[in-house]
């Protein structure tokens, strides 16, 4: 796994991940799955939905999550 990617949720982090963290994180996970640091212009439109659609996924998963049986992080 890309070893530049932080666990986003409680107890790694202290607060509720911050979008720009997401976003990171996302950019991070696209950029190993396609072998792409820099993707060409004609892949940036598919590059930059991949990264919206795993953020967006990050997302619901982090606000889904329970740690130790309650809510990972209170909204």
């Amino acid at each position: 796994m890309c070893r530049s990617i932080k666990t986003l949720r409680p107890p790694a982090l202290p607060e509720k991940a911050t979008e720009e963290e997401i976003r990171a994180a996302a950019l991070q996970y696209v950029r190993k799955v396609s072998g792409f640091h820099h993707p060409a212009p004609h892949n940036r439109e598919v590059f930059d939905a991949a990264v919206d659609a795993v953020a967006d996924a990050t997302r619901v998963l982090l606000d889904g999550l329970q740690v130790r049986g309650r809510a990972a992080v209170p909204s």
